[in-house]
């Protein structure tokens, strides 16, 4: 059981290590991140105006290409009024006359719709692209001086972490589930130890029976408190 708390409180050591190195990143990682989200969501209405324009446009086309073939029907329905034999043969051609007036009106009237969409979609796409334009640059440079500063400690970085690897592996699995859980809760600190009769995670006092408990290293002990696994104060010291 000793060597299990003793594997739990190097693990917090070291990653204790690793949150040092990831706070001399600042707030860069967050900046990024945030950045990133934000070019994201941009870019994917961006695409999408772009897209519908395309498609408003490719309308009005097909639109323009049938408005040329009802007008060169009318052409042909007109020249045959001429040659009609009945006044049923004349209704007809009148008729298929007039509904290509009324389909080349809904067609001009929609043409001009989508014209005005189109108009409409450039100014929003053009209006996204300076700021689009802005964000990438401050994205690249945000990731450069990030960049950086991870390449000054990758060597000490890998190297704690390599530690970490070996000592991970000797770590019962729902301890370090439950490690893990506590970390993610209390701001990086899953296992602490005893100081001065207070638990050196949230610093409320142990009752001494407890503190005898804990030192036997029979069981893995939390804070009643604060929920954090406590470490017999030997066991700490001798890894400190």
């Amino acid at each position: 059981m000793e060597e299990r708390l003793r594997s739990l409180y190097k693990l917090q050591l070291i990653d204790d290590q690793l949150d040092e190195l990831e706070a001399l990143r600042g707030d860069l990682p967050a900046t990024v991140r945030d950045l990133e989200l934000r070019i994201s969501q941009l870019r994917s209405g961006y695409d999408e105006k772009i897209a519908e324009k395309e498609e408003s446009t490719a309308k009005r086309e097909t639109n323009l290409k049938e408005m040329e073939a009802m007008l060169e029907n009318q052409k042909n329905y007109k020249a045959r009024l001429y040659s009609v034999r009945n006044n049923k043969e004349y209704d007809s051609l009148t008729k298929a006359i007039d509904q290509a007036d009324e389909e080349i009106r809904k067609k001009e009237t929609e043409n001009e719709a989508l014209v005005e969409k189109e108009g409409r979609l450039q100014e929003e796409i053009e209006s996204v692209e300076p700021l689009l334009t802005e964000l990438e640059t401050e994205l690249a440079e945000k990731q450069e001086d990030l960049k950086v500063i991870v390449k000054s400690n990758e060597r000490e970085e890998n190297k704690i972490r390599e530690e970490r690897a070996a000592v991970e592996v000797k770590v019962k699995k729902p301890d370090y589930a439950k490690y893990l859980q506590i970390r993610k809760a209390k701001n990086g600190k899953g296992v602490v130890t005893i100081r001065r009769n207070a638990c050196s995670g949230c610093h409320n006092v142990i009752p001494s029976q407890r503190q005898l408990d804990i030192r036997k290293k029979d069981r893995i002990y939390t804070c009643d408190s604060c929920g954090r696994m406590i470490v017999p104060g030997d066991v700490a010291d001798s890894l400190n």
